[in-house]
């Protein structure tokens, strides 16, 4: 019976949900046994620690002890060594051992008890030795005899064992906890991995049922595909040359513009010639007359006109302006790429040293760091595209500071080569970023001469080369231009 396409999602998602639950259920028991290890570990590695410094602890008292013994009983200062090098490091010992049993009550009031039995011990011990040394050799021998120092150490080797056993009583404790931990741990995994070899092995069956089906309506898909290369290529074709169209468009847009735009200019002139006449005639007119008329002429001559052809000269110019840049991008886009080998760093150094003057006069400077091999692109493209962008950098530099550009490039993946264009110049504005990519469209104080059209152009440039371009600026602090270029423009070419 062939299987529909609800019930294959059906079944798919049930064994998914299935292998999940096991999944999640071994997960979560096996976070939870491994932190059990881990405490039971935690608890052997300080009970560890616990018996070690307790013997050291025990070692170092004995030492102290069988040193006093045997200067007392020979009289020779060598049995002092090791009586001295025990005194000295006992109190840090025993600091180390109540350190380790403060989480440990048991343990803890042991150390305790201990504490003050080796601070006696250690009195006991000084006495004698110092006894002696004042040559009262009876008094210190008499005080040995007494057995309070042995009554002392019998007392702190008992709670030494007590100790030890203690901490040993811990570890095998945990080491029973942690082999069955593992033992569950173990048993949950095979338990855990046989649910999901079961649901996979269902989903096999499954997916294999339901691709037998799924061949022959390939078999349909790909004779209906045979021809979509072509008709992909086709209607790539057609977008070329809707594109080319639209290109050819806007430059006959632009170049009949100018017609109408000249002829304005032409009138404009002629009224501006106009008005010297127009001037001498109203100046001959009496100047004290009350005829409203005349003042009115004088004032339009005077006034009105040659401001009204000012505003209309600023504004052909500006319109003369935007159309040359249309009809730029319109020439730029129609031209045609030609790819050839170029030495990177040579084409970025000559393009800053075409504006070497300029930086000199605002006292800055250019710096190149890095090295890529040498790209095969459009050697113009690029050229257009540095020097607009060393241009932009010295357009737009502090007023406050001398100006330094910084040119890197680098390798990055994908067969793709990195230039970063870095200045300390006035920066643009955050919401700006994106802003300055657009055509006829400007950032920050119009102070500086341009139409709007130098990154818009770039950006063209760029993804006609297969790259892109973005920014990095904040306000006085700079701006980096960061460009994206394919290492060989023929592969781009090729691919469209």
């Amino acid at each position: 019976m062939p299987i529909s396409k609800i019930s294959f999602i059906r079944s798919t998602v049930l064994a998914l949900l299935v292998g999940l639950a096991a999944l999640l259920l071994i997960v979560g028991v096996s976070l939870w046994l491994v932190d059990q290890t881990r405490i039971y570990s935690d608890t052997i590695t300080s009970s560890r620690l616990q018996r070690s410094a307790i013997a050291d602890l025990r070692n170092m008292l004995a030492d102290a002890e069988t040193g006093q013994r045997g200067y007392l009983l020979t009289g020779n200062p060598a049995y002092l060594e090791p009586y001295e090098n025990a005194t000295r490091t006992l109190a840090d010992q025993l600091e180390k051992v109540r350190r380790l049993t403060a989480n440990d009550p048991n343990q803890k009031a042991a150390a305790d008890r201990l504490s003050s039995i080796v601070t006696d011990k250690l009195a006991e011990l000084k006495k004698t030795v110092d006894l002696w040394n004042a040559n009262q050799h009876a008094e210190a021998i008499a005080e040995v005899e007494g057995n309070r120092g042995k009554a002392l150490m019998d007392e702190a080797r008992k709670i030494f064992d007590e100790m030890v056993e203690s901490a040993e009583r811990k570890i095998s404790a945990s080491v029973e906890d942690q082999q069955e931990s593992i033992s569950a741990l173990r048993w949950v995994t095979i338990g855990g991995a046989l649910v999901i070899v079961l649901v996979i092995g269902g989903a096999v069956w499954t997916v294999l049922l339901y691709t037998k089906q799924l061949v022959e309506a390939q078999r349909e898909v790909q004779a209906l595909n045979a021809g979509l290369e072509d008709r992909v290529r086709e209607r790539t074709a057609d977008l070329g040359r809707a594109n080319e169209e639209i290109q050819r468009f806007a430059y006959i847009v632009t170049h009949d513009l100018r017609a109408p735009l000249v002829n304005i200019m032409g009138f404009t002139s002629e009224l501006e010639g106009s008005l010297a006449p127009i001037n001498a005639y109203i100046g001959r007119s009496d100047e004290a007359s009350d005829d409203a008329v005349v003042k009115d002429a004088r004032t339009a001559v005077i006034e009105d006109l040659p401001e009204a052809i000012g505003f209309i000269r600023s504004s052909t110019h500006k319109m003369d302006g935007l159309i040359n840049a249309i009809l730029k991008l319109s020439r730029e886009g129609r031209r045609v790429l030609k790819p050839e080998p170029i030495e990177l760093e040579s084409l970025l150094k000559t393009a800053a040293a075409n504006v070497q003057h300029q930086v000199v006069e605002a006292g800055g400077d250019v710096s190149f760091e890095g090295y890529v091999p040498p790209v095969v692109s459009d050697r113009l493209a690029l050229e257009q595209v540095f020097g607009n962008l060393f241009d932009n950098a010295i357009k737009y530099r502090a007023s406050n500071r001398p100006l330094h550009i910084k040119v890197r490039t680098r390798e990055d993946l994908g067969k793709r080569i990195v230039i970063e264009v870095e200045d300390n110049g006035r920066g643009i504005a955050k919401q700006d970023h994106e802003r300055v990519f657009d055509l006829f469209r400007r950032s920050g104080a119009q102070d500086r001469p341009g139409e709007g059209i130098g990154l818009a152009h770039v950006r063209s440039v760029m993804r006609n080369l297969g790259g892109d371009i973005s920014l990095k600026s904040e306000l006085e602090l700079g701006t980096t231009i960061t460009l994206s270029l394919p290492r060989d423009l023929r592969s781009i070419i090729g691919a469209l």
